[in-house]
C-alpha cells in the first residue's frame, strides 16, 4: 500500500510540476519576470521532491510509470489552464486579392475590430485586413472569413501585449 501511495504522490506532483511549467512559460513570453521567477522556484522544488522519489529505485516500474503519466497529464492540464485562465490575443492578417468590403463589414458586424489596407501583391492589388482578437474567438473569426471569402489567405501571429484601441469583445467595447 505504501508503494502505491508513493506512486500516486509522484503522479500528482508531476502533474502539478508540468502544469506550473506551462504557466511559467506563458509568464516568460509575456515578460512577467516576477511571476515567472516564483513559478520557477515552485517548479524546481516539486521536481526535486518527485525526482528523489523516482531515483531511489529506478527498477520500480510503478513509480516510473507514475512519473511518465504525470508528465503527460501535467502537459494536458497546463494547456487547459492556459486556455481557460490566461487571456491571450492574436493578430489575424487576412489577405484578399479583390475588394474585401463585404468581409470587412461582416467581421465588424460580428464585433471584430478591423483595419483595412490596400497594398500590392505579386499579382496586383490586394486588401489586407488586420484584427487583434482574443485567441478564443479565432474559430468564429475564421468561420466568417471562410464563409464570405473562402479564397482569402489568413496568417495569425501571437500578440505579446495590447494597449488601448478598439477591441470588439462584446461589440463596441474599448480597452
Amino acid at each position: 500500500m505504501e508503494g502505491l501511495l508513493l506512486a500516486g504522490a509522484i503522479f500528482v506532483l508531476r502533474v502539478l510540476n508540468y502544469a506550473i511549467g506551462t504557466l511559467r512559460l506563458v509568464a516568460i513570453s509575456r515578460g512577467l519576470r516576477t511571476m515567472a521567477a516564483v513559478l520557477a522556484a515552485i517548479e524546481a522544488l516539486i521536481f526535486a521532491v518527485v525526482i528523489a522519489g523516482v531515483v531511489q529505485d529506478l527498477e520500480n516500474i510503478v513509480n516510473l510509470t507514475a512519473y511518465c503519466l504525470g508528465a503527460s497529464g501535467g502537459s494536458w492540464l497546463g494547456m487547459e489552464l492556459e486556455a481557460r485562465l490566461v487571456k491571450s490575443y492574436v493578430i489575424a492578417n487576412v489577405f484578399v486579392a479583390h475588394d474585401a468590403t463585404t468581409l470587412t463589414e461582416k467581421l465588424r458586424e460580428a464585433g471584430f475590430g478591423v483595419t483595412a489596407t490596400i497594398g500590392e501583391g505579386r499579382d496586383g492589388i490586394v486588401m489586407t485586413l488586420r484584427s487583434v482578437i482574443n485567441k478564443r474567438e479565432m474559430t468564429t473569426f475564421n468561420g466568417i472569413v471562410n464563409k464570405v471569402t473562402p479564397d482569402a489567405f489568413v496568417a495569425v501571429e501571437e500578440a505579446r501585449g495590447i494597449r488601448q484601441g478598439w477591441f470588439g469583445t462584446g461589440k463596441g467595447r474599448t480597452l
